[in-house]
């Protein structure tokens, strides 16, 4: 049988893919309660990232624009302020989430809000935790934005179940108990994204961590970071799916994160028969760094992806559908039900645009089935202005006989602002 490769794509070139999503939100966050001057370098100016940093700036943290290289001085864990306006979080649910802790613990109150798609997103997996801490919470009635956290109450220390193994909650979780002086066990089934701890433990804080919980035993103070913010390994993924898919070349990803808990795609990648390479493996600031040397191998076969490594790669769930189109067999994925209340329903709308396009792909109620086909895809994609979406159909755009229309391509700037650039960049 022959390979199910995009015959005639030809990618070269070396790309650094924009900051940390994950790893910027908490940079701003643990500048501002720092105490002393932080200074941040490579920070990502999206979308997502300016919510919080003007959420931040409403509760009296002088953070300048967004730019390259930042200095900004903290108020310290009990120093916010009580802000007169709406904390307005946008599209970015990790701002909600984890500024939610942060005001839970401080003595301020704040009402948060954001854009359609947010007030939408589930609100109470963070309010059922904090109010068993001792905060009061309110949501809408359907457990949404807007949402009102009322501060300076006396928290008390916790120990929870994040059955979801959610990086937000758990983080939310551990910012709290962090502003309110308590400490927290958060335990999960799958272990989460750990930036938060890693972090926390990097600024001086007491933090005890294993394969199954984060423990936050106390920190008077928090010392200012001195940080450059690696590659989102998010977005260089679907650099990485593009020249997996390519008959010819390579793509160079330098400085990406590699943190174990978000490498995921780059494992279900290769054992797809993609050439992946990590080379100049570094840790810095805490955090793991490489360049990724990206490649097509002789063909693409399907893979199975059930929970246990959801966490792993769950932004990247949307792209891997669309990689599955061109790959021999049957690509299946389950235990993913997070993916129907991220940005959107995620599940739905990449089953429902294969299908639009030519794709053979089918819906379960937590995951999907993918055939691969090398299908030619002619048609138009909505993609309720989720990001995700955009970028990884922007890929298979890109594929010699396509030919894919996106109806909301400025959309991406909730991550990355420059991806359509890089796309022409590297292909020839």
């Amino acid at each position: 049988m022959a390979p199910l490769t995009a015959s005639g794509l030809r990618v070269q070139g070396a790309l650094r893919v924009p900051g940390d999503k994950s790893i910027s939100h908490r940079a701003l966050i643990f500048s501002a309660l720092a105490t002393g001057t932080s200074r941040v370098r490579g920070i990502l100016p999206s979308a997502d990232v300016t919510s919080s940093a003007g959420a931040l700036r409403a509760l009296g943290v002088d953070v300048p624009p967004l730019s390259d290289s930042l200095e900004i001085t903290g108020v310290g864990l009990r120093g916010l302020s009580a802000p007169i306006t709406d904390l307005d979080c946008g599209n970015s649910g990790t701002s909600a989430r984890l500024l939610a802790g942060v005001v839970a613990g401080s003595g301020v109150t704040a009402r948060f809000v954001g854009d359609e798609s947010l007030s939408r997103r589930p609100m109470r997996r963070v309010q059922t935790p904090l109010e068993a801490m001792g905060a009061r919470v309110e949501t809408n009635a359907q457990g949404g934005l807007p949402m009102v956290v009322h501060g300076g109450g006396e928290l008390h220390d916790i120990e929870w179940n994040n059955d979801t193994s959610s990086a937000q909650v758990k983080s939310c979780i551990l910012l709290a108990a962090l502003c309110g002086g308590v400490e927290a066990t958060v335990r999960e089934p799958t272990r989460s994204r750990d930036h938060t701890e890693r972090m926390l433990a990097a600024l001086g804080a007491e933090v005890w961590v294993n394969d199954g919980a984060v423990a936050f035993l106390g920190a008077r103070a928090l010392a200012p970071l001195d940080l450059d913010v690696p590659g989102d390994p998010s977005s260089a993924a679907f650099f990485a799916a593009l020249a997996a898919l390519a008959s010819d070349g390579e793509i160079l990803l330098r400085d990406v994160c590699i943190n174990e808990t978000r490498t995921g795609f780059l494992t279900a990648l290769a054992d797809m028969g993609a050439s992946v390479t990590i080379e100049d493996k570094a840790l810095r600031s805490g955090e793991w760094i490489a360049t990724l040397r990206i490649g097509s191998g002789p063909s693409l076969r399907g893979v199975e992806i059930t929970a246990d490594t959801i966490p792993t790669l769950i932004d990247e769930l949307p792209l891997l559908a669309c990689l599955a189109a061109y790959a021999d067999g049957e690509t299946r994925v389950t235990g993913a039900a997070e993916l129907r209340v991220k940005e959107s329903d995620r599940i739905s709308a990449v089953v429902g645009n294969l299908r639009a396009l030519g794709a053979t792909a089918e819906e379960l109620p937590d995951g999907f089935v993918i055939v691969g086909s090398r299908p030619t895809l002619r048609g138009h994609v909505v993609t309720h202005g989720d990001h995700r979406l955009a970028m990884a159909f922007g890929i298979l755009s890109a594929l010699p006989g396509n030919a894919i229309t996106i109806d909301d391509p400025d959309c991406v700037s909730v991550s990355y602002p420059g991806f359509w650039d890089d796309l022409r960049r590297v292909v020839r």
